[in-house]
């Protein structure tokens, strides 16, 4: 618990010409800041964002998101969305991370009060890794059973499907007669079986369940009947967890170095698979009608007046980004200081709405496909999530000409999409890690990594279980969702309301120069008012929405709720602790203390010295000095 401790947490930095131990390899002499590593290249840095918020939702929540809420017309709130809500926290966080040198929980130096915030961040992405490798290790394992001459779910197989497995609808009754006078309804089984005939009209149909759903939850998962029946690990998904993990604890053993270089394929290689899933698709007949109902023709410009519409559109938004996480704070905390920090946030940003929408069009070309040789509408086809990635697109591929090619491609490209994503989760926890015990980590950085990957590894092994789909679901549903709100609220107020808007800019101003008014304008204008209004907004909407999870048809039981509640609030509950333990360990009557740790602390500001100024000339490097001690601080550092 010291660690936790104001006194301790709040740790005067060293020097930043203190020589760099011979055994600190994740930094080199080029690097401006020796004590922490820099980026190798700017281009290292941009990669690993736009892979940290280019993820799996682009491809299988977005597109979805799109022909549900009008098409083309969705487009509209999106974008608004992005310019309201999601750039204006992007940016914000970007300037957190890169104008401190610090992760997510120590860079709360900049306000005291809202220290558990940051813990909040860090706890959240430490439980959405624990589920995140396990899609991976789904991605691992079709990918491999992809490398086939046939498709294993192309086809219903008798080793695994049962009488319910059939692409069309298939007759359950029908009327017999036996004699002249005599009509009655028999199960079909029993006509064949006793050689009789239906009546021509008096066939009754059932859906049959396709192919790859039935090897979706038959074999893939072996999936029981709820949370209730754990079963056993699934020998094969606890294996593709594994090499999940090892690929991430390969990438990361000398942090933004080495991952830095694996980024140029992670990153990259999923665009050269959607334009060639795109140029695929075009060619294939039915997918012209695929794309009107993406955002074409079919799109509904009257949706415009649902507020569900908008209020999908900025929960995609922020989700999307992944702002809140902890990740964006922890990438930028390695650039060097007079980094553009602002045209790095507007070139990610567009970068990741452009692919969510690019990505539209290697899905729906092929549903569209899927659709007109099956003869559905596109409406009877297209899913979302989990029934998108590996029920009705590995379906639409089973059907292709060299279906095993087009099945690498997807789930080698889902692979990559989702490895990104996790470098970024596994690095905010080893920054987190940087910070607090950085004489360990310079020693120990590719054994704590790697130790931290173990223990994830094993943590997720419930998910890899015949129950796992549940508690995959599970901590989405509840650690994926409000945690992250409140951590997005409480993170622009503070830092805005609290803390001091105008500070703030002046802060970013010593980062990327001074800028006229009329520039941050618009910022103001969303960071003050528009973007907590809107997350706000979300965050009601949501509760007022809230349902008991469940995973297609199957509830939860009660003792899964319960424990769904236990996770979000082990994670939310570090705010308000932080907050108290910081006014008690204060000085003065309660509202001195509060006041206090509305402040920020003595060693809040730019890492190395020559960056300081004369705004931070007093900063506190004493490790004697706690982050009350506040008398120094020099006049420009007050609250506005």
């Amino acid at each position: 618990m010291d660690k936790l401790k104001c006194l301790s947490f709040f740790k005067c930095r060293r020097k930043e010409n203190a020589e760099v131990a011979p055994e600190n390899l994740h930094v080199n002499e080029n690097d401006e800041n020796q004590e922490r590593g820099n980026w190798s290249k700017k281009s290292d840095y941009l990669l690993s964002m736009v892979g940290y918020a280019v993820g799996l939702g682009n491809v299988w929540r977005f597109p979805y998101l799109t022909y549900n809420n009008g098409g083309g017309a969705f487009l509209i709130p999106y974008v608004i969305m992005l310019a309201l809500a999601g750039l204006p926290l992007f940016f914000l966080e970007c300037s957190m991370g890169q104008f401190s040198s610090l992760g997510p929980v120590s860079v709360w130096r900049i306000l005291p009060l809202f220290q558990g915030v940051g813990i909040t961040m860090v706890l959240i992405s430490l439980f959405v890794t624990i589920y995140y490798n396990v899609i991976i290790a789904y991605s691992l394992y079709y990918l491999f059973a992809s490398f086939q001459r046939e498709l294993p779910w192309s086809k219903c197989s008798i080793s695994w499907a049962d009488g319910n497995c059939s692409r069309s609808p298939f007759v359950t009754h029908c009327n017999v007669s036996i004699s002249i006078n005599e009509i009655f309804q028999a199960n079909k089984s029993w006509v064949d079986a006793n050689n009789l005939t239906c009546i021509n009209g008096s066939e009754v149909y059932q859906t049959g369940q396709l192919p790859s759903e039935q090897y979706w939850n038959k074999v893939a998962l072996q999936r029981s009947s709820g949370l209730d029946e754990t079963g056993v690990i699934v020998w094969y998904l606890a294996l593709c967890l594994l090499l999940a993990w090892l690929i991430v604890g390969a990438a990361l053993f000398k942090g933004i170095k080495s991952s830095g270089k694996v980024v140029y394929f992670t990153a990259l290689f999923p665009y050269v698979v959607l334009l060639i899933l795109v140029i695929r698709g075009a060619t294939l007949e039915g997918a012209a009608k695929g794309i009107s109902y993406y955002i074409g023709a079919q799109s509904n410009f009257a949706k415009l007046k649902d507020a569900e519409v908008w209020k999908d559109a900025a929960t995609q938004i922020f989700y999307s980004l992944s702002v809140a996480w902890g990740g964006l704070v922890a990438l930028s905390s390695y650039n060097k200081f007079n980094n553009n920090c602002y045209s790095d946030a507007i070139v990610v940003c567009v970068t990741n709405c452009l692919t969510s929408v690019f990505a539209g069009f290697a899905i729906f070309s092929i549903l569209g496909h899927m659709a007109h040789i099956s003869g559905k509408e596109v409406t009877q086809v297209v899913k979302s999530g989990f029934d998108l990635a590996f029920i009705a697109y590995p379906e639409a591929l089973a059907q292709l000409p060299g279906g095993p090619f087009w099945s690498v491609l997807f789930f080698f490209m889902l692979l990559t999409l989702g490895l990104d994503s996790q470098f970024a989760s596994i690095e905010t926890i080893t920054t987190t890690i940087q910070d607090l015990f950085p004489k360990v980590m310079k020693k120990m950085r590719a054994p704590i990594t790697l130790g931290c990957c173990l223990v994830l590894f094993f943590l997720g092994l419930i998910c890899v279980t015949q129950a796992g789909i549940y508690w995959v679901n599970l901590i989405d549903h509840f650690c994926a969702g409000w945690g992250i709100l409140i951590a997005a609220i409480l993170e622009i107020i503070g830092v805005v309301w609290i803390y001091g808007g105008n500070r703030f800019i002046d802060d970013i101003e010593m980062m990327i120069g001074a800028k006229r008014w009329i520039f941050w304008l618009w910022w103001r204008t969303c960071w003050f008012v528009i973007t907590p209004i809107l997350l706000m907004s979300i965050l009601i909407w949501s509760v007022i929405q809230f349902r008991r999870p469940k995973y297609g048809q199957i509830p939860y039981p009660n003792w899964g709720v319960a424990l769904g509640w236990c996770m979000i609030t082990f994670c939310i509950i570090w705010i308000p602790v932080m907050a108290i333990i910081n006014i008690i360990q204060a000085k003065g009557n309660i509202f001195q203390r509060i006041a206090t740790c509305c402040r920020p602390a003595a060693n809040w500001g730019p890492y190395l010295e020559k960056h300081r100024g004369e705004r931070y000339e007093n900063m506190s490097d004493s490790k004697k000095e706690t982050n009350h001690e506040i008398s120094n601080i020099s006049d420009s550092r007050k609250p506005e």
